[in-house]
């Protein structure tokens, strides 16, 4: 398979590495300041790059029937922009907030434990994510889907970073030298509390979801997530 890289970064490099090892053909590594010459010849690209250039790199990919994985996060307000993109090209497209497989199982839980919680009004949820200092935004996508989910499941509203509502999930979002990655879901009561936490060690479990949603996303068409690829 022969792939895009559309940001050479750190990820974008481990990226590299795993998708050699795994057999596949690396065609184009994009930095920022780069033009796409090469994507041509690309069966798919892998775009970890910044929330400012991942709809340039959607939209380029997709207005040339390349599918395009996702990893970037931030721009998520032009999310159903590039839906509506792919379904008017008859193209395939792979965002994920996370790839690891881990926190797609960690997501799952998150579901799972936000049903059981919802009804024990004397527990209150917060957050905390922490990330290295280059990550740029914040909270992390990771953090967003994980209210997102307690949101849907519960009678909380919103989420905020700072000075919630009474109907807002609080999320601390810190950052720190040489953390890949580190979500907690809390439900504190004045008697007890109630903690999961994800915790990654390398960014090596990001890169092998991502090269293996861009195996799956071969011959397909349409928009998909991590749940699809994994099957969960």
């Amino acid at each position: 398979m022969r792939i895009a890289l559309l940001g050479y970064g750190k990820m974008g490099q481990v990226i590299e590495r795993i998708a050699q090892e795994r057999g596949h053909e690396i065609v184009l590594k994009k930095r920022s300041a780069d033009t796409f010459a090469g994507l041509e010849n690309a069966d798919v690209a892998i775009d970890f790059s910044v929330p400012g250039s991942a709809v340039t790199n959607i939209t380029e990919c997709l207005n040339n029937n390349i599918p395009v994985v996702s990893g970037t996060t931030g721009w998520l307000e032009h999310y159903h922009e590039m839906a509506a993109l792919c379904e008017q090209k008859d193209g395939a497209f792979i965002y994920g907030s996370n790839f690891s497989l881990g926190v797609n199982i960690f997501f799952e839980l998150n579901i799972h434990l936000a049903k059981m919680m919802a009804k024990l009004e004397q527990y209150k949820v917060s957050m905390e994510e922490v990330h290295h200092t280059q990550k740029l935004d914040a909270p992390s996508g990771t953090a967003i889907t994980l209210a997102k989910d307690i949101i849907n499941n519960s009678s909380y509203s919103s989420w905020a970073i700072g000075n919630p509502k009474e109907d807002e999930i609080f999320i601390d979002a810190k950052r720190v030298e040489n953390v890949p990655g580190t979500h907690t879901v809390k439900y504190d009561s004045v008697i007890d509390a109630i903690e999961i936490t994800h915790t990654a060690h390398s960014r090596e479990g990001f890169a092998l979801g991502a090269v293996i949603a861009a195996e799956w996303i071969i011959g397909k068409k349409g928009t998909y997530g991590m749940k699809d690829v994994l099957g969960l």
